[in-house]
């Protein structure tokens, strides 16, 4: 399959194919859909070019990132506000399910949702009637509804973090993005994809890969996906000197390697600080689900239990895609 023009899923991996042949078949039909797959694996993109390939490619695609919407704003920001509902609503504004209407509305990071929000989506999505925040007026829209979790959300229901009968709405069909690690070959032609689209935006010239860089690369374990190599190839673009592009050009926080790691060739065991990075990110993220499920979801009170200072606490939340929205942040 080939992505929509104004779409561009980059890859050429099994895995990547697989994907695509399931997004084709996906963006055939209008049903509500559930992308999964880790933080910067590329859902939203994913979502988009499920959107531009179906039907409603005509109407409005428009995203919503639950993870930064509070209970106090879910209502008004998915149904509207009526002028005087409340101190500051001075007019009458529609929500993003009208915006949507013919179109697709994207609930990215729903995993992120806390249970006051899960009712009031749960309500929606049963027939799409809605009733916009200060008024009595029921009103209808037509959506497609696709969601992203950074988590499966059937691992979230036995603890109780996620609505069983929600999951079921949400997960009539499925798309799982492979992570960045399992698309053999797929680190190579990103790269020097994003290498051209920052010689295009910045007005410079294409850089080379270095050739001990792009063995880095590929034994590299990229826990941030796509989106940490799209912003270290975008570091490194502006930071190297001359036509090449290699690791060693700054210091600044990535996944640089240690002086001594050695890097592999291609099939061989993974480089010593590859293998590590890929070690620790599993412990810390499940270390950060335990810990919050002990917690039950009080960011304070799981940061508190783990010794961490509350703002460092957050960033590792942040890192690994397990950050909730702020009401439910404790």
């Amino acid at each position: 399959m080939s992505p929509p023009s104004n779409v561009q899923l980059v890859g050429a991996s099994t895995a990547h194919h697989r994907a695509l042949v399931q997004l084709e078949r996906v963006a055939a039909s209008e049903a509500p859909v559930l992308v999964e797959g880790e933080t910067g694996s590329g859902k939203e993109m994913a979502a988009r070019a499920i959107h531009y390939g179906g039907c409603r490619r005509a109407g409005p695609f428009v995203p919503l990132n639950c993870g930064a919407l509070p209970d106090s704003l879910i209502e008004s920001e998915l149904f509207g506000v009526e002028r005087g509902a409340f101190t500051d609503a001075r007019r009458s504004r529609r929500g993003l399910v009208a915006e949507a209407a013919g179109g697709t509305l994207f609930l990215d990071e729903v995993d992120a949702l806390s249970a006051k929000a899960q009712v009031t989506l749960l309500r929606f999505l049963q027939d799409q009637w809605y009733r916009p925040v200060g008024t009595t007026r029921e009103e209808r829209t037509d959506v497609r509804l696709i969601a992203a979790a950074n988590r499966p959300l059937e691992q979230l229901v036995p603890r109780e973090l996620f609505r069983a009968d929600l999951l079921y709405r949400l997960k009539v069909l499925t798309l799982v993005l492979p992570p960045l690690r399992e698309r053999e070959g797929d680190v190579d032609l990103l790269a020097r994809h994003f290498i051209g689209q920052f010689a295009a935006k910045y007005g410079l010239p294409c850089k080379q890969i270095a050739p001990d860089t792009l063995r880095w690369m590929r034994s590299y374990a990229w826990p941030g996906n796509v989106r940490e190599l799209e912003n270290w190839v975008h570091r490194q673009f502006l930071m190297c000197d001359g036509g090449w592009l290699t690791h060693e050009a700054t210091a600044a926080p990535g996944p640089e390697p240690e002086p001594d790691a050695a890097v592999g060739p291609e099939g061989a065991t993974p480089a010593f600080q590859a293998a590590k990075a890929e070690a620790v990110r599993r412990f810390e993220r499940d270390y950060l689900e335990r810990v919050l499920e002990q917690a039950q979801g009080n960011v304070t009170r799981a940061a508190r239990m783990a010794c961490k200072e509350r703002r460092a606490f957050g960033k590792l939340l942040k890192k690994h895609g397990l950050a909730r929205g702020d009401a439910a942040l404790g």
